[in-house]
């Protein structure tokens, strides 16, 4: 059986991370695809050794020490689509440079296109299209003064990442490609994603239209919540957790880094999981890694099941 070992963590900053044990993880758990998000490093600051081994795929952006996103894959990818025409691109034992990358059009995500929060890639080595998503956190508007204008943005990035990722799932089926998107979607979709859900009713992230917008996307015939298809009965498992109080300690955490894939990828996963580590002091990030193991031997170029 053919295996593809596919992860996405929030980093939290990749230098931070590195120090903290990054790479041991990854080194361990093997994975033949990565998607980063929160980067947060300048291009002449990269600690290449964080990527060895891989072919990288970096939509840094312009906002100086935030946000980011990367894919890393085994081999370079044929096909790259972000939200601006170029991305960095290097392999191992390469320097990064820029390379030009198919921009997405659309109307809603265009105002996002220096902010490093999508990029997308078709794989050489597997039927698969696979994307690393940082949706901006938003605000609890009306809840909280003075925010409806990063509400606004949000629902407006939320808007545009609806109908891209129907067009890009739908193109890439056509291609004889599976299609996942992975990343921190900064929304806890249901009860069993956030521990303490009744006191968070008003919070961003928890709020009734972000959760509305999550139930909108999903679909038997458009995009599964892998873990929670393996892990229908489980409270979590979570993935984010605060640095601050006893929230690591209490496992008091918010599930908001997916992987939702189109059926036939998703139906193909044989294991989930969350990589938390053992202890407070040993942690990465202050989000733990999201690991899914697919079984590709049946994903070929005439698997069309996502064309929905």
């Amino acid at each position: 059986m053919t295996t593809l070992r596919i992860g996405t963590h929030n980093v939290n900053g990749i230098r931070a991370a590195l120090r903290r044990g990054f790479r041991e993880f990854w080194d361990a758990t093997n994975a033949d695809v990565i998607a980063l998000q929160e980067v947060r490093c300048r291009v002449a600051d990269l600690p290449l050794d964080a990527f060895e081994g891989y072919h990288v795929t970096l939509d840094e952006g312009k906002l100086a020490g935030r946000n980011g996103v990367a894919l890393l894959t085994r081999e370079a990818p044929v096909r790259v689509r972000s939200l601006t025409d170029e991305v960095l691109s290097f392999g191992p034992g390469e320097s990064p440079a820029l390379a030009p990358a198919e921009r997405i059009v659309n109307r809603e995500l265009g105002g996002f296109s220096d902010e490093g929060r999508y990029v997308e890639a078709d794989l050489a080595d597997a039927p698969l299209r696979v994307a690393s998503l940082y949706l901006p956190k938003g605000a609890a508007w009306p809840y909280e003064p003075d925010s409806e204008g990063k509400y606004q943005r949000k629902m407006r990035f939320l808007k545009g990442l609806a109908r891209h990722l129907t067009a890009s799932r739908r193109e890439a089926a056509a291609a004889g490609r599976e299609f996942l998107v992975m990343g921190d979607f900064n929304i806890a979709h249901t009860k069993q994603d956030l521990r303490n859900w009744k006191t968070n009713q008003k919070s961003e992230g928890f709020l009734p239209e972000e959760r509305a917008w999550f139930d909108s996307i999903l679909g038997s015939r458009s995009l599964l919540d892998v873990v929670r298809r393996l892990h229908p009965t489980v409270e979590g498992p979570y993935s984010w957790w605060s640095w601050r109080g006893q929230a690591w300690a209490n496992d008091a955490g918010w599930r908001i880094d997916y992987h939702l894939a189109s059926p036939a990828l998703a139906k193909a996963a044989t294991r989930a999981w969350v990589g938390r580590e053992a202890t407070y002091e040993g942690r990465v990030s202050d989000h733990s890694p999201v690991v899914a193991d697919y079984a590709v031997d049946a994903l070929g170029s005439s698997s069309t099941s996502s064309i929905g």
